[in-house]
Parts: structure tokens; C-alpha cells; sequence
């Protein structure tokens, strides 16, 4: 069975991230949501709710391409993370030349600590390459408009975080 993680800190998740985890659903038999808890970050949802969000989504995915979604927080070095789901490969999606960036440091790291681990690299479809959680955030809390960046179930919890 080929496992793949994608991991994230899905603060919150959007249509981008949906984007990879349909695409990535084609790569892999099952695909292991990485909900990190990142703490450096100060998510603006707590970890259960990112955790039922993603879920949410994710259930919905699996419906439609008859795959195998798993979501799975977790705190510790994402090599051991992949380690502890079983994953051989590592789904990473990337936006723009400054993602390659500090993705290709990590992917140098994660080999020196595992190399039978491969990571795959997924460009952002064109429409939703200007996604970002933190921008989605800033537009939310600045009312304005976020339906074409995240699905409405998850525009309901941002515009009750904001008020």
C-alpha cells in the first residue's frame, strides 16, 4: 500500500490545500492528513478544530475519489511523523519560487535523517496559487469577502472567530 502525508498546519484549511489533497489522492492508495501542532505559529484555531475542519473536508474528498483519507495531528519531526504513519512518501504543495525555497532546505534535512522517504512536490493550480492561510485570515478579519479562497463551512468558523 503506498502512504502518503501531507502535512500542514491548516490554520485554516483551503481550497488550495484541497486542491493538493484531491491531486495527491491519485498518487497514493492512502493519504495522511499532518494537521501540525505548531506552536511558533499561534494558530487562530485551536488544534481540535483545525483537526474537525480538515476532517470535514477530507470526508468529502474521500466520498468522491473512493480513496482512503486519514488525519492525523501531530508535534514531532515530521520524518518521524511520516515513520509513525507509515508513509513513504511526503506531499508537499508549493505556490511560488520562495516555497522551493525553504522547501528544498527541508527535504535535504528529512533525507539526512531518513532517506527512504521521498518527498513530491505538487504546484498549486493556477487559480489558487495566491492562496495563503495567513492572507485568508487577514481578509476575514478585515470583513472582507473569503468565499473564493475557502468552502463555506469553513468562512462560517472564520467569521464567527472574527465576530
Amino acid at each position: 500500500m503506498r502512504i502518503g502525508l501531507y502535512p500542514g498546519t491548516f490554520d485554516p484549511i483551503t481550497l488550495g490545500h484541497i486542491d493538493i489533497i484531491q491531486r495527491a489522492m491519485a498518487l497514493v492508495d492512502r493519504l495522511v492528513i499532518g494537521v501540525a501542532i505548531n506552536r511558533d505559529k499561534s494558530p487562530l484555531f485551536p488544534l481540535e478544530e483545525r483537526v474537525a475542519m480538515v476532517q470535514a473536508e477530507c470526508d468529502a474528498i474521500a466520498l468522491k475519489t473512493g480513496g482512503e483519507i486519514l488525519v492525523h495531528p501531530f508535534e514531532n519531526l515530521l520524518i518521524d511523523c511520516a515513520r509513525d504513519v507509515g508513509a513513504k512518501v511526503i506531499v508537499r504543495g508549493l505556490r511560488a519560487v520562495a516555497d522551493f525555497e525553504y522547501e528544498f532546505q527541508m527535504v535535504g534535512m528529512n533525507r539526512a535523517l531518513d532517506s527512504s522517504i521521498e518527498t513530491v512536490f505538487m504546484m498549486a493550480d493556477a487559480r489558487r496559487q495566491a492562496i495563503a492561510s495567513k492572507l485568508v485570515k487577514e481578509i476575514a478579519r478585515l470583513g472582507g469577502d473569503i468565499s473564493k479562497f475557502v468552502t463555506p463551512p469553513v468562512a462560517e468558523a472564520l467569521l464567527r472567530r472574527y465576530g
